[in-house]
């Protein structure tokens, strides 16, 4: 099929069907395609939009551009859940060993940070040792032996969404929810899931911050995947402040084995994991109600299961075997930490979520170019949720810094993403919703 005749038809505004986006994404797999054509066609579907048969066809078609994963001598049902990005979003890390240690098999493929939000490989690659790209045989041997493992994507996976992301990322179509929702789905397909939960975030530190937006996006995603034969639901959570009380990747990793250890308990990001463990284990079957998920999840925590899991995926993974019980011979800490004094005495009433992950940024602990090299060590801690009563002085973070200027500066701007206010602020529920 003529490529120019495809991007044509879709810039009228045609049905395509699903042998010509086959035949598009299969030129442009191999290669066949110029950026011109990619990029005319990225255009077209974000003038035009696509109906969800095509977007369905077109996250099959992406999916089938590259390796598909087989987990047929592994019993357990096949699931993992995906956030579209977050501040102090550290979920995955507690997510997958809570509910391998409930009987699911998660093979988790995860990303790098993208724009303010922390990436989850990020985070891992703070654990000496850690191979965050292992062969297909050992990712298979740990999701069969662990239960779990976290890794990222493999140049097999779905090559043509790299490609065709490539393209999006410099001709202003990244925010096509046609587009998002294939490339989402299409590397989760490619992983051989049989259910999955996705975690749309909407606020000030999420890519969607209209919650109309977030509920379409939730919707195109929750359809799609479902067509495409995996069985998915989407809870759209708030990212109006961090979820997590550490933002950087050295300090959301303490964050995630003090959760394992029992030491996070009865905050937001609790809520969160174990919102998500329960619709994993429902979804999947394993559970027949959310409560009794949610009361099987807690057990894997307060038993030190899921722990233990998890200090077994690092381990098969390179990583150091006690790393839970002995975090400060392994994790870096930054040379200098100040707190964050509060400017006047009040309520924590809101805060710049974006702005607290910029801050993460300006300090080392992301990129501004893809070839940017990250300091693991710094960031966040200590963030005092909004809601909180503070006096004038009193530490609302924890600034960890490569020196004193650079601490200096994250202090003032951690100081002025906050707004201290006379009066209790009336706070959104971290849980906005289900689909």
């Amino acid at each position: 099929m003529i490529p120019q005749e495809i991007i044509r038809r879709k810039r009228d505004g045609d049905e395509l069907n699903a042998a010509e986006i086959s035949s598009f994404i299969a030129a442009l797999a191999a290669g066949q395609l110029s950026e011109g054509q990619i990029g005319a066609f990225a255009m077209a579907v974000w003038f035009k939009g696509m109906s969800r048969a095509e977007i369905v066809a077109l996250t099959l078609a992406m999916a089938d551009s590259g390796d598909r994963l087989q987990w047929a001598d592994i019993d357990r049902p096949i699931a993992d859940k995906h956030s579209t990005g977050g501040v102090g979003d550290n979920v995955s890390l507690m997510l997958a060993p809570i509910a391998a240690a409930c009987g699911l098999a998660v093979p988790m493929i995860s990303g790098r940070g993208l724009g303010h939000t922390g990436g989850t490989l990020d985070k891992l690659e703070s654990i000496p040792g850690y191979m965050i790209t292992p062969d297909a045989d050992l990712f298979h041997r740990v999701v069969k032996e662990a239960g779990c493992a976290i890794i990222g994507q493999t140049g097999t996976l779905a090559p043509a969404d790299g490609r065709l992301y490539a393209v999006r990322d410099v001709t202003a179509t990244v925010d096509s929810i046609p587009l998002i929702t294939a490339s989402i789905l299409s590397k989760k397909l490619a992983a051989g899931l049989e259910t999955l939960v996705l975690d749309v975030k909407v606020g000030n530190g999420a890519f969607m911050a209209d919650r109309g937006q977030a509920e379409i996006l939730a919707q195109s995603l929750v359809e799609v995947a479902n067509g495409a034969g995996v069985k998915t639901s989407a809870l759209i959570t708030d990212m109006n402040q961090p979820l997590a009380d550490s933002a950087g990747n050295a300090v959301e990793m303490r964050n995630c084995l003090d959760f394992l250890v029992g030491r996070k308990a009865d905050t937001r990001l609790e809520t969160v994991v174990l919102a998500f463990a329960a619709e994993m284990l429902v979804k999947s079957g394993v559970a027949a109600s959310s409560d009794e998920a949610e009361r099987m999840a807690r057990q894997a925590l307060s038993s030190g299961k899921a722990a233990e899991v998890f200090a077994r995926m690092v381990s098969m993974l390179g990583g150091p075997a006690d790393l839970i019980e002995n975090p400060d011979r392994y994790l870096a800490r930054a040379p200098v930490a100040k707190p964050v004094p509060a400017a006047r005495s009040g309520w924590l009433g809101a805060c710049d979520a974006r702005g607290i992950g910029v801050s993460v940024i300006d300090l080392g602990g992301g990129r501004r170019h893809p070839a940017d090299r990250i300091d693991h060590r710094v960031g966040f801690s200590e963030l005092l949720p909004l809601g909180t009563r503070v006096n004038a002085g009193e530490p609302i973070a924890l600034v960890h810094a490569a020196d004193d200027a650079a601490a200096e500066r994250a202090v003032a701007a951690l100081a002025a993403h906050y707004r201290i206010t006379e009066e209790r602020p009336e706070l959104t529920p971290v849980i906005a919703g289900l689909l």
